[in-house]
């Protein structure tokens, strides 16, 4: 099978680069939930995203929604990003980034070494183990993976996961699906402030407001699945995302006004009657 052509042409003036490779888009999606394959594939045309995640285990094990999955997604034009999710250990997680390897290479991505780390032993509220990812990502990195781990907002945790050799980190906006949108923007901040590796808000986003919120703080990118699958309309949905993700970033690189403690006429003094 023919390798992908490239995500990002020469002349894109803002890539996105993780792990040495380009992508236009700083919208990735995910695959889960959707009411129809028809509405995934609708969805990710509409997002025109480059990356989507795909869950390993669910894929293996043809879980319901993901029957067909594989052969759904056209793998010349988008780069599969293997994710870990249903691992509670490092263990876990570790021998499904192996399988995701695979995985990848039967879809005709044979240098395809990504994978989005995901160790979460909290099946109530899904909140990653700081210390069981960290483990995981030191091993992948050493086993040559380009390591993206899904992590709680915290700036010391990011820079440990940046020093052992992770290609970005995706802290959480707030609780997988919740809708809750950015609530840990301080920390959120602080990391973004202290990294030298792309920075990836994963979860909780709910409405384009919010994306273009994270895009507008100086996130390099954005993973959005449930506020697409579950929305009423997905590719509609999805549209909106990609073009909230594009404002933000505009927006961030155009620098906004300065924050006054008082109003500021928008028109001069001078001229005005009676003066």
């Amino acid at each position: 099978m023919a390798q992908p052509t490239p995500f990002a042409p020469a002349d894109c003036p803002d890539p996105l680069v993780i792990g040495g490779r380009r992508f236009r888009s700083r919208l990735m999606t995910g695959t889960g939930k959707y009411p129809s394959l028809a509405a995934m594939q609708a969805s990710l045309e509409a997002s025109d995203c480059d990356i989507v995640t795909v869950a390993v285990r669910r894929v293996q094990s043809l879980a319901a929604g993901h029957e067909g999955l594989m052969e759904a997604i056209d793998w010349q034009r988008i780069w599969m990003l293997p994710n870990t999710a249903g691992c509670a250990t490092a263990e876990e997680a570790i021998r499904v980034a192996r399988l995701g390897r695979e995985l990848a290479k039967l879809a005709g991505q044979e240098d395809n070494s990504f994978v989005k780390l995901e160790v979460i032993p909290d099946s109530r509220h899904l909140l990653p183990d700081p210390i069981g990812t960290l483990e995981a990502a030191e091993q992948l990195v050493k086993e040559g993976f380009t390591v993206l781990p899904y992590i709680n907002a915290d700036p010391l945790l990011a820079k440990r996961l940046e020093d052992v050799g992770c290609a970005t980190v995706m802290p959480l906006g707030s609780p997988i699906g919740s809708g809750q949108g950015i609530r840990n923007a301080a920390n959120i901040a602080l990391i973004i402030e202290n990294a030298n590796v792309p920075v990836v808000v994963d979860a909780g986003i709910g409405v384009p407001s919010e994306a273009a919120q994270a895009m507008e703080m100086g996130a390099d990118a954005l993973l959005i699945n449930s506020a697409i699958a579950l929305a009423g309309d997905p590719p509609a949905m999805a549209r909106a995302m990609a073009l909230a993700w594009q404002a933000g970033r505009t927006a961030l690189q155009a620098g906004r006004l300065p924050v006054r403690a008082e109003a500021s006429p928008s028109s001069p003094v001078q001229g005005r009657i009676g003066t």
